[in-house]
């Protein structure tokens, strides 16, 4: 099957002119956008911009949704119409919505101490802003930092980054042109353990091309989590700062936390 656009050209580049295994340029903003949550971080990949809210943990609202041994993790996520160039309402029912929002949440199930939080419940609220290929590695990511942002005990970071193959070269982090024309699988590590969170493949993917992309996919996952571990420190210091004027923050367990 003959490509539909020039995925990669004579000179290794791609269409957005990264090379292979360049990652796209990474923001991060823990800056709460109008809302009175307890955790929230924004995070871009390229043109893909997803911000998340976390409030709890609080008493849960509902009888059936309270365990007496751990805390019950509640998301919800939003598609903004705007956010894809189809400009299609996605409501809650929508089909690739539950499913986002339950890879999301056999994710982070595990990775979150719900043990210490009985008998309560943790709101996670996703918003998709923009969308351009990695929709599911963003949506981990910034969850990521709006649970540290919140202050929820986590075994370890999650950092989620999409791989795929064309012809047979690999590549990574993919925009929407090429997640479209190519066979994809997005992996999400925990670094500091090295423990896979996540795998999750919605097209068919050669055998032999999957162990390639699974280790290059590993290895990129460490580059993102310098990125999270960094702004996780930046704004700890500052806070650190703003509480106690004139003293150092170089002594904060922030760094080695994660």
């Amino acid at each position: 099957m003959t490509s539909r656009i020039e995925i990669l050209n004579a000179g290794g580049y791609r269409s957005d002119g990264r090379r292979q295994f360049e990652l796209r340029t990474i923001e991060i903003d823990f800056s709460p956008h109008g809302s009175n949550s307890d955790g929230s971080a924004t995070i871009s990949h390229g043109l893909t911009q997803v911000s998340v809210s976390v409030f709890g943990p609080r008493e849960a609202k509902m009888r059936s949704q309270t365990f007496h041994d751990r805390a019950n993790i509640n998301i919800e996520l939003n598609i903004a119409p705007f956010s894809a160039g189809e400009r299609r309402k996605r409501g809650r029912g929508d089909k690739r919505v539950l499913e986002l929002v339950q890879t999301l949440k056999s994710t982070f199930e595990p990775v979150i101490q719900m043990s210490l939080y009985p008998r309560s419940q943790i709101d996670i609220y996703v918003q998709v802003l923009q969308q351009d290929g990695g929709l599911l590695q963003a949506c981990i990511n910034a969850t990521t930092l709006a649970l540290a942002n919140a202050g929820i005990p986590l075994f370890d970071l999650v950092c989620a980054v999409t791989g795929g193959v064309h012809s047979t070269s690999p590549l990574l982090d993919l925009t929407q042109l090429e997640e479209n024309d190519l066979p994809n699988v997005t992996i999400a590590v925990m670094p500091r353990s090295g423990k896979m969170a996540l795998v999750s493949m919605e097209t068919r993917l050669h055998v032999d091309r999957f162990e390639e992309i699974f280790r290059l996919a590993g290895e990129a996952s460490t580059v993102i989590h310098g990125e999270i571990k960094r702004a996780v420190k930046e704004t700890t210091a500052n806070l650190v700062d703003a509480m106690q004027p004139g003293k150092s923050s170089a002594g904060t367990n922030a760094e080695n936390e994660y």
